[in-house]
């Protein structure tokens, strides 16, 4: 790219004066073509979402009892507002009668009660403050998405993982076994949701270590999940949107059989966000695809 605008604007010999338009030109310092390169690739105008996703019932099940939900909204203008996203993905629990309506009604209910909540903040004209935090927010959803899943589908469960961004502020909300990660520009991975597995409480309390844990054979026992009972609480946590990052959902049928450091290569290693999706996919059904799959990537490009 530097020679590219070297060549654009060098001239042969000394700096060139043209009469028709009196202006001069010469050829640009390094300094220069650093500071061009440096923006051309490292900004965005306007700031932005940038989402993909991913599902597959897998290889040994019949059914998809996995939902997914990802909306992302960029207002620019005289009227600028905030990338806003909303992600969600829900896995509703095996073994339970209407699982697949669980976690269908689980993403409706959250993402339309959030979206109900910003429709002013975003399209109004003028723009209107949220008398909500996005915690309460992300709280009173999933509390929501609790009643309608025990109405909808009663004996049935299901997991859900919702992420919240509005600029840099990421709020999750969390109940069971589906994850998010979010992976920074220095190729780190982090977890930042907690299972709500037997086989995570033992491990927590030191009574099991990492490795037994993923062969335990109630790795897949939750104590906590939408539809489980009247009483639910979810873990709610707010932390900044890494910029250039990439903030990961998924589903346990993806987690529990590609391992966190493959989970990583392919999500760097993608040409696209897209692309990196289909690969993750391939490669849970690659190691025997035992579950349903689910993955939403997303990033803030600012």
């Amino acid at each position: 790219m530097l020679d590219f605008f070297r060549n654009l604007f060098r001239k042969k010999g000394t700096p060139e004066k043209h009469a028709a338009d009196n202006v001069v030109t010469a050829p640009l310092s390094e300094a220069q073509l650093q500071s061009i390169k440096e923006m051309s690739v490292n900004r965005y105008e306007p700031a932005q979402l940038i989402v993909a996703s991913g599902q597959s019932v897998g290889r040994q099940r019949e059914l998809n009892e996995d939902s997914l939900f990802t909306t992302s909204t960029t207002i620019a203008g005289n009227s600028s507002t905030p990338p806003f996203g909303l992600f969600i993905i829900a896995d509703g629990m095996g073994g339970h009668q209407y699982g697949e309506v669980a976690s269908n009604v689980a993403i409706r209910t959250i993402s339309g009660y959030v979206m109900k909540k910003f429709h002013n903040t975003l399209y109004g004209i003028p723009s209107h403050p949220l008398d909500e935090s996005l915690q309460e927010i992300a709280q009173d959803a999933v509390m929501e998405a609790q009643r309608a899943v025990l109405r909808e589908a009663p004996g049935s469960g299901t997991t859900v993982t919702a992420a919240l961004v509005m600029g840099q502020q990421l709020t999750i909300a969390h109940v069971g076994d589906s994850r998010a990660y979010l992976l920074y520009n220095e190729h780190r991975m982090e977890a930042i949701t907690r299972d709500h597995s037997l086989v995570r409480r033992l491990e927590e309390l030191g009574q099991i270590t990492a490795a037994e844990a993923a062969v335990h054979p109630q790795r897949n026992v939750l104590y906590r999940a939408l539809g489980q009972g009247e009483a639910l609480e979810a873990d709610v946590v707010t932390t900044p949107f890494p910029v250039g990052g990439y903030l990961f959902l998924c589903s346990d049928g993806l987690w529990g059989v590609v391992p966190e450091d493959e989970v990583r290569r392919i999500i760097y290693e993608g040409p696209t966000i897209q692309r990196a999706c289909q690969n993750l996919i391939t490669a849970a059904n690659g190691a025997g695809g035992p579950d349903n799959i689910s993955v939403i990537l997303a990033q803030l490009l600012a």
